[in-house]
């Protein structure tokens, strides 16, 4: 039986992205996202994008992203060290996304 407490867990199991209900009341699920290139010091980071779905959840609305959360040698194992954070570490991720994007000043 697999964990379903991490992301990759929880992917396993269910074979779909975890879904959560964010700090401003919206439904978001989420993906992994790499970067497509190292960086200076040649890793490749990893962070969650949380996409964000409409009233009816029939299409997305916007998205947040998490800072990055991993900096590894490899692309797999940046994807790897983000499918190991447990469901509660994501949910706080992305209400402090949420609260990030709501101090963005419009312009």
């Amino acid at each position: 039986m697999s964990d379903d407490s991490t992301f990759g867990g929880y992917l396993r199991q269910h074979d779909r992205p975890p879904a959560f209900a964010g700090s401003d009341g919206r439904s978001y699920s989420v993906e992994v996202l790499v970067d497509d290139s190292p960086d200076a010091d040649g890793r490749f980071g990893g962070s969650a994008l949380f996409v964000q779905w409409s009233e009816a959840g029939d299409r997305p609305t916007g998205h947040v992203e998490s800072p990055t959360v991993a900096r590894e040698p490899e692309p797999a194992a940046a994807r790897d060290a983000v499918l190991a954070l447990s469901l509660y570490r994501l949910k706080e991720l992305l209400d402090a996304a949420i609260a990030a994007e709501a101090e963005r000043p419009d312009w």
